[in-house]
């Protein structure tokens, strides 16, 4: 049996960037790559406009809920992808590791959050030709 490879994405509110990210990372690879993510301190509910900007297209995050980050999950993780989560994220030798310096949604407008849901579908994109080798 094939093992995927697993992806988890990390933002402090798992509110905005990481949700994005899981989102177009489930949709690009179809079920082919394992999909985490999680927040240092997750926030009671994903971000409406981030919401809104992935479902201008086509992809729902909407019953998403932010989650907290564990040490299971970065165990349980070949790719650990931190968005702005600083020195809260454990680390663990031979996981690979990656910081996407992405501007923080949080309390931006919708033309602001589209500009940060391209660059991350753009980066997701090419990780996922990387992972699958596509």
């Amino acid at each position: 049996m094939e093992v995927k490879p697993s992806v988890l994405f990390v933002c402090v509110h798992n509110a905005g960037r990481s949700q994005m990210a899981a989102g177009f990372m489930e949709h690009l690879a179809q079920g082919a790559i394992q999909v985490l993510s999680a927040g240092s301190a997750p926030k009671d509910a994903i971000n409406p406009v981030a919401v809104a900007a992935m479902a201008e297209v086509g992809i729902d995050i909407a019953n998403n809920t932010p989650k907290i980050l564990t040490v299971d999950a970065v165990q349980a993780s070949d790719v650990v992808i931190t968005m702005g989560c600083g020195d809260t994220c454990p680390y663990f030798p031979g996981k690979r590791y990656e910081d996407w310096v992405l501007a923080d949604p949080a309390g931006k407008g919708i033309e602001e959050v589209r500009v940060i849901r391209d660059e991350i579908k753009a980066r997701v994109a090419a990780l996922v030709s990387e992972l699958l080798g596509k």
